[in-house]
């Protein structure tokens, strides 16, 4: 389909989403948080795409909810009230449950709502001269489920020091990396996407259906406590067994070729 405020691409085997709202430094109003439900869905149901990279056109990765639409459009955040009171979002892989590794490839500024899907990439990289920082408490939102999310990743009184911080304080791509919040630093900053496609060709060499049932495995644990985490990738481990591509992987390594992967099944 088409996109207003999104482009979806494919290159070889990877599926690109990139923000394109690049004079409102890609703020999402209500047609992009629309538009996202579509675009990761599409992308994930394409069996030629094995690993999606998401990114921003301009000098803007993500800044969150468009703050200009919330002023103007006489609903402002009641327009969202019942889909979040439900928890029933669809803007990010992780609530669209998209069963392929996604790479957040962060490009300039990034806050506010942006950090929704640095929180729920499986990699994220960051161009060297990325800026993080949280505005919410500064124009009288709460800081809240962004936050929550970060804490998988981050120690916990950064999070809360960002929250409270508002817009009067930024955080650099080393302090993040430092943190944990990036695995990666990107310089120059104009490598960016050259440098997330390079980790995503590598990362899709690897069997599409072991990477996805290892996805699954790992984000289960991150809800449950240890035993019960450890059942369920044992869930996910046997899940697999008997896979065509279980079969593929050692007799490709023994004959020194590169191996000839199932397409995941259809969703």
């Amino acid at each position: 389909m088409g996109y207003e405020t999104l482009i979806v691409e494919r290159r070889g085997r990877v599926g690109w989403l990139i923000n394109n709202r690049p004079d409102q430094l890609n703020a999402m109003n209500s047609k992009m948080r629309e538009e996202f439900a579509e675009a990761w869905l599409e992308l994930d149901r394409d069996p030629e795409v094995r690993v999606i990279v998401h990114t921003g056109e301009g000098r803007a990765f993500q800044t969150g909810v468009d703050v200009v639409e919330l002023a103007t459009d006489g609903q402002g955040m009641e327009r969202y009230r019942e889909s979040v009171e439900k928890f029933d979002l669809h803007f990010t892989s992780w609530h669209q449950k998209v069963r392929k590794p996604v790479i957040t490839a962060v490009n300039g500024i990034c806050c506010g709502g942006g950090f929704h899907w640095v929180a729920d990439a499986d990699i994220v990289i960051a161009a060297s001269d990325t800026q993080f920082f949280d505005p919410h408490v500064s124009v009288g939102q709460v800081v809240a489920l962004e936050a929550i999310a970060l804490l998988k990743k981050m120690p916990a009184e950064t999070v809360m020091r960002m929250a409270l911080m508002g817009a009067h304080e930024r955080m650099g791509a080393q302090r993040a990396y430092e943190l944990g919040m990036i695995s990666e630093i990107v310089d120059p900053p104009e490598r960016l996407r050259e440098r997330a496609g390079e980790i995503a060709e590598a990362i899709a060499r690897n069997s599409p259906s072991a990477m996805a049932a290892t996805k699954k495995a790992l984000w289960d644990a991150m809800e449950f406590g240890l035993t019960e985490a450890s059942k369920t990738g044992a869930f996910h481990m046997t899940g697999i067994w008997g896979h065509p591509d279980q079969i593929e992987g050692p007799a490709a390594f023994a004959e020194k070729r590169e191996p000839q992967w199932e397409p995941l099944d259809p969703i």
